[in-house]
């Protein structure tokens, strides 16, 4: 693996497990074993490697989701169905951008950029499942979203939440009866 890479996943794991402003870059360093200079020689930051991680972030999370549910006939529910495989996931720590969001945001639009834009990716998903409905895209996302910190918060709670998300989800969609 080269150093880039190592760096990026041992900093993955520390920012989504620990928060991205308790993690030094020497922790990020001792965690890869690749050396200080190679560091800061890959990113001359420690703002240029949270951007880089949530950038590395967004591809995995966005292809994982849209592999699911591109793989299943319901494809709205399939969303909450994969959200709640996600919350049961050792170490689930809810939204690593809302996470970096809440800590970095307002400080560095370079962090702040990378989180709107996978938000607007995830919009963007939804809006193809909900047939380019814009207004019930936006409800499904804040169901996702809302799932996901409530399940952040209750973790005893996750699989029940992302159920109950997703029957909220099903009564968006389903054809109204008069």
């Amino acid at each position: 693996m080269e150093h880039a890479e190592r760096l990026l996943a041992a900093a993955g794991e520390l920012f989504y497990r620990q928060g991205v402003r308790a993690v030094g870059m020497d922790e990020v360093r001792a965690a890869s074993g690749v050396s200080l200079k190679r560091l800061y020689q890959c990113f001359p930051s420690k703002e240029a490697l949270v951007v880089a991680w949530l950038e590395r972030r967004d591809e995995q999370w966005m292809s994982s989701l849209t592999s699911y549910v591109r793989e299943r006939g319901d494809r709205v529910e399939a969303v909450f169905e994969w959200l709640e495989r996600w919350f049961g996931e050792d170490g689930f720590r809810g939204c690593g951008f809302l996470n970096a969001y809440g800590e970095l945001g307002a400080t560095s639009e370079a962090v702040a950029e990378v989180v709107r834009r996978h938000k607007r990716r995830l919009r963007d998903l939804l809006r193809e499942l909900a047939g380019d409905d814009d207004a019930l895209a936006e409800q499904l996302f804040i169901l996702v979203e809302g799932a996901t910190v409530t399940a952040m918060v209750d973790p005893g709670r996750a699989a029940a939440t992302a159920r109950a998300a997703g029957r909220a989800a099903r009564a968006l969609t389903s054809p109204h009866q008069d």
